[in-house]
């Protein structure tokens, strides 16, 4: 989400060669968007009930609407397998090229500008004004004072989406740590990464392998869904080790070339890209039937949940993973001046959007147009409102730097 778009750009101008990583972020942070906005219409979303009531439910569903959209609920289970594990993997290709531009020290110091201080304004500002609908609908008064009062009594602070810019700015911290205590570390990564182009099949393996190694341990001995809160430092806690193995594999295969190896425009990944259409298919279908009988009247012991949906969690992000990549490589060669607007605009619109679908949604909740019609709106202004307001915020100069 926040690779050195000066850096992406010029790369991007003289051979092309990065378009499709541009794209694929700016794809992603629409995803972001469509997935929230189809949380408010999601067919098994919580009703409202009072703001502080065990278990908070309105940080992932801050206004319900009920006009509900069955296809929502696939819509969002196929997001939630791989679109932050995707951030994750695109936000790391780029590190290995700022270590080297900028030093160690350099390198730290741009990840605290980029992401310290918008999850420091994330986390402060914006997520207190995108929860305030779900106050609201939880039969709050209109009054921020007591919202404010109600808010700090709560066991911890709901950042919203910018919970993914501290986990980032940290893993950052490790990859400086590691490159620091092992110099050839990243370099070593690159290698691992070298031979990707001749078989992805096999890197896709090994990241499957690496990441439920990382996983599971997790998922078996916490509850389902549950996210570790320390303040407003918030994240899905049996996710913690996948998140950090797709970074490091973006690391690595941006530490061998972004736009060679795995993402290489002409590589096999990209030729056979409708072979990688196929592949997330069954581990969707998996995921599915694993809810299903997970929610039955005589499910199977945990254990057995707990490997299963294991197994289709992480075939399932690694294959919807390749798949967008695969398509963007082999399509998105070249950048009009619409993609590029949204490229250079997806920062800003990750962490504003948040704001605009939550209060979008809750002023259409009187009206009676369906729930797909209320979707289609909150998303189209959603995305429009976050990226003109993105605009107007790069043209000061500090936000400029940032954004």
């Amino acid at each position: 989400m926040h690779a050195p778009l000066k850096a992406l750009e010029r790369s991007t101008a003289a051979d092309g060669r990065n378009a499709p990583i541009g794209a694929l972020r700016a794809f992603v942070t629409l995803l972001v968007i469509a997935h929230h906005t189809a949380m408010t219409y999601h067919p098994y979303a919580p009703a409202p009930k009072a703001f502080e009531a065990p278990p908070i439910l309105w940080t992932a569903f801050p206004v319900v609407d009920p006009q509900k959209v069955g296809a929502f609920g696939i819509l969002a289970l196929v997001n939630d397998m791989f679109f932050m594990s995707l951030m994750f993997f695109i936000s790391g290709l780029f590190v290995a090229q700022g270590l080297k531009a900028k030093g160690r020290g350099g390198f730290l110091k741009g990840r605290a500008l980029r992401l310290g201080i918008p999850f420091v304004i994330g986390a402060a500002l914006l997520a207190p004004l995108a929860y305030y609908p779900a106050w609201l609908q939880a039969g709050g008064a209109p009054s921020v004072s007591a919202f404010a009062e109600a808010w700090t009594r709560l066991p911890f602070w709901p950042a919203g989406p910018a919970w993914f810019l501290w986990v980032l700015l940290a893993f950052g911290a490790v990859v400086t740590a590691l490159h620091a205590l092992v110099p050839g570390s990243i370099d070593a990564l690159g290698r691992l990464a070298k031979g990707a182009e001749a078989r992805p099949g096999r890197f896709f393996l090994a990241l499957v392998a690496v990441s439920l190694a990382a996983y599971l341990p997790l998922s078996m001995t916490t509850p389902f869904g549950h996210w570790t809160m320390i303040g407003p430092f918030t994240v899905q806690t049996a996710r913690i080790g996948h998140y950090l193995v797709y970074f490091l594999a973006g690391v690595a295969v941006g530490a061998a070339g972004v736009g060679q190896g795995l993402t290489d425009p002409d590589g096999k990944l990209a030729k056979r890209w409708w072979v990688w259409q196929l592949a997330p298919i069954a581990p969707i279908v998996g995921g599915v039937a694993t809810l299903i009988v997970a929610f039955s009247p005589n499910p199977p012991p945990r254990p057995f949940l707990d490997l299963f949906g294991g197994l289709m969690f992480a075939l399932g992000c690694a294959a919807l993973s390749f798949a967008a990549l695969a398509t963007f490589l082999r399509f998105a060669r070249r950048t009009g001046p619409i993609g590029a607007s949204l490229q250079a605009n997806a920062y800003g619109m990750y962490l504003l959007h948040y704001v605009f679908t939550s209060w979008l949604a809750w002023m259409l909740l009187p009206q009676q147009w369906g729930g797909l019609a209320k979707a289609a709106a909150v998303f189209v202004g959603a995305t429009a409102l976050s990226w003109l307001l993105t605009m107007a915020l790069r043209r000061m100069p500090l936000l400029g730097r940032i954004l």
